[in-house]
C-alpha cells in the first residue's frame, strides 16, 4: 500500500471526520483521479515533438499516456480535426498516491522561487487545478537529454462537495497552500 494511502486511511480520516463531523464514512472527501495533460501546439509542425514528450510524461508518472487529438478544424492555427496535439494519463489506486506524494514531496519543493500554490484553484465542486511551467522538476526527467521546457496542467479530483472540504483534505495531505 503506497505511504500515502497508509496516512490518510490512519491519520486524516478520525481527523476530517471530527473537522466536519461527517456521520457516514462514506461522506469523508479522498481522492478520486489524478489526470495530468501536456499540450503540445507546436506538434502540428514537427509531430516527433509528440513522441518525446509522450516519453517524458510516461517517466514522470510511471503510465503510458493517451495521445489526444483535435475535436475541431481551427484555420488560423492550421489545425485539422484528428491531428494529434498532446498527451494525458489518469491515474487512479495506487500509482494516483504514489504521484501524488512525489509532486508534493519531492518535485514542487524543486520549483524556482516556490512560495505556495494558490488555494484559489478549485472549481466550486471540490476539484484543484494547477499548471507547471516545466517538467525539469521531476528527478525522473534527465536535464541533458530535454530538447525544451514543456509545461503541464494537473487536476486532482476529489469527492469532496464543497471546495472548503477539499481544500482542507489536501492541506493534510502535504499540498504547500500560499497563505
Amino acid at each position: 500500500m503506497a505511504r500515502l494511502k497508509e496516512y490518510y486511511l490512519e491519520e486524516l480520516v478520525p481527523v476530517l471526520t471530527k473537522q466536519f463531523s461527517y456521520k457516514n464514512r462514506m461522506e469523508i472527501p479522498r481522492l478520486e483521479k489524478i489526470v495530468v495533460n501536456m499540450g503540445l501546439g507546436e506538434a502540428i509542425q514537427n509531430i516527433k515533438l509528440l513522441d518525446k514528450a509522450v516519453e517524458e510524461l510516461s517517466l514522470i508518472v510511471g503510465q503510458k499516456p493517451v495521445i489526444t487529438k483535435a475535436r475541431r478544424s481551427i484555420a488560423t492555427f492550421k489545425l485539422r480535426k484528428g491531428m494529434s496535439i498532446g498527451c494525458r494519463v489518469t491515474l487512479r489506486r495506487e500509482r494516483m498516491y504514489e504521484f501524488f506524494d512525489r509532486l508534493v514531496n519531492v518535485a514542487l519543493p524543486r520549483v524556482r522561487d516556490f512560495r505556495g500554490i494558490s488555494p484559489s484553484s478549485f472549481d466550486g465542486r471540490g476539484n484543484f487545478a494547477m499548471g507547471l511551467k516545466e517538467q525539469l522538476i521531476f528527478p525522473e526527467i534527465d536535464y541533458n537529454k530535454v530538447d525544451k521546457a514543456r509545461g503541464m496542467n494537473i487536476v486532482i479530483l476529489t469527492t469532496a462537495k464543497r471546495d472548503d472540504e477539499a481544500r482542507e483534505l489536501l492541506r493534510l495531505m502535504g499540498m504547500p497552500f500560499r497563505s
